[in-house]
């Protein structure tokens, strides 16, 4: 597989406060690729709501961690080794079972809701919410200035 290297520096030349879109979009070309284990799905539930599906089977909830940091979602999940597991005998062994970390890097004022596990899937649920100071909003025209006849 042949690797395709990007040069993003026009971008920090180009668009002025756009410095951390153009990081991102570093970053995310020198990233190594992750692993395909556990597999997962993201889905758009409703405007500003998703869910991130993730097939955990042979996990219970005590052994999975959730964390939420900055504008990125870690998921890891530890299997507690027990006695039984040694004298288990596999012909073949489908389920892997084994320790994972996954990753996400979330948008800005996306938040962590709930997660909660269904039928081997863990469901984390998302949603970003805008703060009041960033949603636009009406300016009424009254006719005069408010700030005429203020003096400093």
């Amino acid at each position: 597989m042949r690797t395709i290297s990007t040069d993003f520096s026009p971008l920090y030349r180009s668009f002025i406060g756009a410095e951390h879109l153009a990081s991102l979009m570093d970053k995310a070309s020198r990233a190594e690729k992750q692993p395909a284990y556990p597999p997962y799905n993201i889905e758009s539930i409703a405007d500003d709501k998703y869910r991130i599906s993730m097939a955990v089977a042979g996990f219970v909830e005590a052994e999975l961690d959730i964390e939420s940091k900055e504008n990125s979602l870690t998921i890891t999940g530890t299997k507690q080794a027990n006695e039984s597991d040694a004298n288990r005998k596999f012909l073949y062994q489908g389920i892997a079972e084994r320790n994972f970390e996954r990753k996400f890097q979330l948008a800005d004022h996306v938040k962590v809701v709930s997660a909660h596990m269904e039928n081997g899937l863990l469901h984390v649920d998302l949603e970003r919410e805008i703060p009041e100071a960033l949603k636009p909003r009406k300016i009424a025209i009254n006719g005069k200035s408010l700030l005429e006849g203020k003096t400093s």
